[in-house]
């Protein structure tokens, strides 16, 4: 089973909650962005600046990964990076322990003053067998104690640092918390990690000059990196990226279809990726006599544990692969094409548009079978030009309600969703919520898009930023392009429409204004939310 992370914005409010009313922890009066950080780190989306905290950091004494017993009293004298990690975890935990790791070093010698811990936070696998797992695939085995208990401890130590974690659907939920406790066990900074391979170094940089700061002898950090947004490589634009074992891999545009898996090494922790690796070969085998797209594996080698940990990894299959292993160093192809999880499958256009995607970590590798008919599927009904740049000529001549739509592409309005629907009475209404911490939201967005470019002359689309703030959610709109208007709305607002937990949800109202559907989730392809709004919009 794969840990999934919620939003670590959408449970801030969690985080902050149960620390005014539990442990004595208490927030300090600076802002989140606080004196440690630059103004480019309070604005960077990507990066959490931090919380500034007041109180005693709570004490606990668990088991680590060799059996013995560990009490954060211990370690007073040193500073702490406490972080509560699920031991199965693909998405953020990994990220949280390679910036752990690369702050402690940005410190040099004076790294040695730092404690790496880490504390389970899945509520099923509590035994020492899956921290020591986790530590060993990601190389951390001597540089951390990752620790455990019997359940009711763990619930004690969650509760104490207001920490969520459960099960929900058959995934870990949990909040992605790392403290830092300074030299007198007084906890001292709050970060929520975002998923961002491309953020690693910049949360690295900001913990060590963190660290840094309730040294006694403040250490001088060998900054490497700004704190400034970093620029994403998306599927449109082309790029070289090295090849594992010698030359390069181009990326980007092409004159057919690519299929891309995206993994890193540890995946095997929870999956035999060497086999499913191996049992690519023979789908390469016949993409070529098929005419399926070609398949290109990736690499994220930011948060690999070791610059070698590849290279041992391919060494190690019975036979080398037949397709190329890209190598994304920096973390910046991932965040461009919207990996939330790992191993993660992509369908590309020969023009960049997103066709396809499969999340192999909680969704299961497909079959030969079943995956060459994915994407003949996708294929079949992938609109022939779905990006929005250039979309206006597509939507010339729509009624003048729904012009009146596209005029306010991508904006950010107030409230007013229920008047809009009235005006729009008559005409077929698709209506995603969705939010700008939600991970499912952003990876579905460019699929509305591109069915707002196909439909947009008979369907009225709309957008409801639900539970957000209006901050967040036009710095989101401004990254995912759109045709139509959001409206800032809430759970409630919406419930006269459909009853729901939880985002994404797309609902659909037909001419008549009845609601015809409710879809909760995500969806995967252009071609599923194409066919529900024939469905369900257009009535068939």
């Amino acid at each position: 089973m794969t840990a999934r992370q919620p939003s670590p914005k959408s449970l801030l409010a969690i985080v902050v909650v149960a620390m005014l009313i539990v442990g004595g922890v208490v927030l300090a009066g600076a802002s989140a962005g606080g004196s440690s950080s630059s103004d480019a780190a309070a604005s960077n989306p990507e990066l959490d600046p931090g919380t500034p905290l007041h109180g005693v950091a709570p004490g606990f004494t668990l088991t680590d990964q060799f059996g013995h017993r560990v009490s954060l009293s211990s370690f007073r004298g040193r500073v702490v990076f406490l972080a509560f990690n699920d031991p199965l975890c693909t998405t953020i935990c990994p990220l949280t322990t390679m910036a752990m790791v690369q702050a402690k070093a940005l410190l040099g010698a004076a790294g040695s003053q730092v404690q790496l811990l880490g504390v389970g936070a899945n509520p099923t696998k509590t035994e020492v067998k899956w921290v020591r797992a986790y530590s060993r695939v990601h190389e951390m085995t001597y540089q951390w104690h990752f620790l455990t208990a019997p359940l009711p401890a763990l619930k004690h130590v969650w509760k104490e640092y207001g920490i969520e974690a459960q099960v929900v659907r058959g995934q870990i939920d949990h909040t992605p918390a790392l403290y830092v406790i300074d030299t007198d066990g007084r906890l001292s900074r709050l970060y929520l990690t975002q998923m961002s391979y491309a953020s690693v170094d910049q949360l690295a940089q900001e913990l060590a000059v963190n660290a840094s700061r309730l040294l006694p002898t403040h250490p001088r950090v060998h900054e490497v990196t700004s704190y400034t947004q970093v620029p994403l490589i998306d599927p449109g634009t082309p790029v070289s990226l090295p090849r594992a074992g010698g030359g390069s891999v181009r990326l980007g545009p092409s004159r057919t279809p690519r299929l891309y898996l995206f993994f890193d090494t540890w995946d095997s922790e929870v999956t035999d990726l060497a086999a499913h690796l191996g049992a690519l070969d023979r789908y390469q085998h016949l993409a070529g006599r098929e005419h399926l797209p070609g398949l290109t594996a990736v690499d994220e080698a930011s948060v690999e544990p070791s610059r070698d940990a590849l290279s041992r990894f391919l060494g190690s299959l019975s036979h080398p692969l037949s397709y190329p292993v890209a190598i994304d160093e920096s973390g910046r192809v991932g965040d461009g094409y919207r990996v939330q999880d790992e191993p993660w499958l992509e369908l590309i256009s020969p023009t960049g548009e997103f066709l396809y995607y499969r999340d192999i970590s909680t969704g299961g590798w497909l079959s030969l079978g079943a995956l060459i008919a994915r994407e003949r599927y996708a294929l079949a009904h992938a609109p022939r030009q779905t990006a929005v740049t250039g979309g206006s000529g597509r939507l010339k001549g729509s009624p003048a309600a729904l012009a009146a739509l596209h005029q306010q592409g991508g904006q950010l309005l107030g409230s007013g969703l229920s008047s809009r629907l009235r005006a729009l009475r008559g005409y077929p209404i698709v209506i995603n919520a969705w939010a700008s911490w939600c991970p499912d939201c952003q990876q579905e967005f460019h699929l509305l898009a591109a069915a707002s470019l196909r439909y947009g002359r008979q369907v009225a689309f709309l957008g409801a930023d639900t539970d957000d703030s209006a901050g967040d959610a036009r710095t989101f709109l401004a990254q995912h392009r759109v045709s139509y208007p959001s409206y800032q709305t809430t759970f409630p607002e919406l419930s006269p429409l459909a009853t729901f937990i939880g985002l994404p949800v797309t609902i659909f109202i037909n001419r008549s204004g009845n609601v015809a559907d409710v879809h909760t989730g995500p969806y995967l392809s252009l071609a599923s939310l194409q066919n529900d709004i024939r469905s369900f919009a257009l009535g068939g």
